[in-house]
């Protein structure tokens, strides 16, 4: 992988965990800096990462930082927020039938 690719994914992360954090928490701050940009970085990956695998392509067209590529972020952020939220859902469900 090309170091520039990964600049672009950073950049790209901390856009679409921003935008993703707003979205879910309704707040101008999110989830905040460092929870949205570790939410983003990993959302782009995800999204990606899916993208890739599944072959899709938006057809937006290249750029230095394509809109396909923040969308798959964006995407991948909101997976990542889901699979936070079940694994909690789990875990207070496992507590409350334990007491």
């Amino acid at each position: 992988m090309i170091i520039g690719k990964i600049i672009v994914w950073l950049i790209i992360g901390i856009l679409a965990g921003t935008a993703a954090g707003r979205l879910v928490t309704f707040r101008k701050e999110g989830f905040g800096r460092l929870a949205n940009i570790a939410l983003g970085v990993v959302g782009a990956i995800v999204g990606g990462y899916l993208f890739g695998l599944l072959n899709i392509n938006l057809g937006l067209g290249e750029l230095k930082i394509t809109f396909e590529d923040l969308i798959a972020a964006f995407v991948g952020s909101l997976l990542c927020i889901i699979v936070v939220w079940f694994v909690r859902r789990i875990r207070g469900q496992r507590t409350k039938s334990v007491k």
